[in-house]
């Protein structure tokens, strides 16, 4: 009885040892909050008043959606009554494949064996339409309006938006009711349907192949380089190459402060204003090569989206429609080339997917002879598609950009790319 009493004694000594030494541990330190970067929060990043580059079509087109005004293109009529049509098929043919009103019909059609080199193959062949028995009124409403029997059709309203009137119209279904023989082709790469797509393979890190890369050590020496104030980049990022390591890859990021989605180039802008006084305006040469070579630090490192607040989940969701939205004279929106058209060639352009399209920017244009950042390449879409642009610090663009850098989530960063 005396042992085990003393080994309950004995028990109740350890338990109140242990519970003190325990009380007398320090509790684990919370980490404390990682401090925000400091911006500039009034005021825009970009160029103001924003002016459209001078290269660029210079019209306006305040009669359609841009992503800004979702509501302003007019809706489709109804179908335009038309009985036979008896227009001009050689008239027809030249308005068909003319490419000064807006790209021509071969940008997405293969249109039998007078076909011209490298067609489109967005749209249907319509090499035997003329033996499709469809009426000469389907016809017609369909190159007016498609929208009269499609309303999600990824082929422009050429007569409701101006490209063509009703005389030429006609002219072209003229032509269309004489297509009844499949296109032969004399090369295989003008066939759309066997052309082998574009693979980009070059060593996009060699100066001598891409001019972009140069820019790496500008924005090298731009990192060290004191602003208005005195201070510099490396001032604050002794070791660059470790402390960004990651951070191109998951930009961009939802900004509480600014209640917009910021971008690499955008938080550029607004943290040199903040920290060293410095205008590296969007789309500057120095906000373009500090961009690239903050890019190039994230190189092989995968993209990773931070959705977890719920401001940011909302914006992505904004995105997603943004992407979806019919804007400009062409009546056209993001998905109807990357999705309803993706993997498909307008005339010889290959229109990609949305994955893929967004681990190599900042990029060399091949086309153009310049480096553009992604803001300024949806710019350019949103004129191509005869819309107005909007300014690159554009809260539209931020979810747009978050959007499609959720679609290219686990793709390694490759920038500065080459793209033509």
């Amino acid at each position: 009885m005396q042992r085990r009493m003393k080994a309950i004694l004995l028990g109740f000594a350890l338990s109140a040892m242990a519970a003190q030494a325990f009380a007398q541990t320090p509790a684990p330190e919370t980490p404390a909050p990682r401090a925000l970067a400091p911006l500039q929060l009034e005021g825009s990043a970009a160029p103001q008043p924003w002016q459209r580059y001078r290269d660029w079509n210079q019209a306006h087109w305040d009669s359609y959606n841009s992503l800004a005004r979702p509501n302003v293109t007019p809706p489709a009529g109804g179908e335009i009554e038309v009985k036979e049509v008896t227009g001009d098929a050689v008239t027809g043919r030249k308005l068909a494949f003319d490419r000064s009103r807006g790209g021509g019909c071969l940008a997405c059609h293969v249109m039998g064996s007078s076909t011209q080199e490298v067609p489109g193959n967005v749209g249907p062949d319509l090499s035997e339409i003329g033996k499709a028995g469809r009426s000469d009124q389907w016809l017609f409403n369909y190159v007016f309006d498609p929208r009269v029997y499609n309303p999600q059709s990824v082929m422009p309203p050429w007569g409701k938006h101006g490209f063509y009137n009703e005389a030429e119209i006609r002219d072209i279904v003229a032509f269309l009711k004489t297509l009844k023989t499949p296109a032969t082709f004399a090369d295989p790469l003008d066939n759309p349907a066997t052309r082998p797509r574009p693979v980009e393979d070059r060593d996009f890190l060699d100066p001598f192949v891409n001019p972009a890369a140069d820019h790496i050590d500008s924005g090298s020496a731009l990192f060290k380089k004191p602003g208005p104030n005195g201070k510099a980049c490396s001032d604050c990022h002794a070791a660059p190459a470790t402390s960004f390591k990651r951070w191109a890859a998951e930009m961009p990021k939802w900004e509480p402060r600014l209640n917009k989605v910021l971008g690499a180039e955008e938080f550029i802008a607004r943290h040199a204003k903040a920290t060293m006084n410095a205008d590296y305006l969007m789309q500057s040469a120095a906000n373009t090569d500090l961009s690239i070579y903050l890019h190039s630090l994230a190189n092989g490192e995968p993209i990773k989206v931070d959705l977890s607040l719920p401001a940011a989940q909302a914006a992505y969701d904004r995105g997603v429609k943004l992407s979806q939205l019919k804007i400009g004279q062409f009546d056209f929106s993001c998905a109807d080339c990357h999705g309803q058209g993706a993997n498909k060639w307008l005339r010889g352009q290959w229109l990609g997917e949305p994955r893929g399209q967004f681990d190599h920017f900042p990029v060399w244009r091949t086309s153009r002879n310049e480096i553009w950042d992604i803001r300024k390449r949806f710019q350019w879409c949103n004129v191509q598609v005869r819309a107005d642009e909007l300014p690159p610090d554009a809260v539209e663009y931020g979810e747009l950009e978050l959007y499609l850098r959720k679609m290219n989530e686990g793709l390694k960063m490759a920038a500065p790319n080459i793209r033509h």
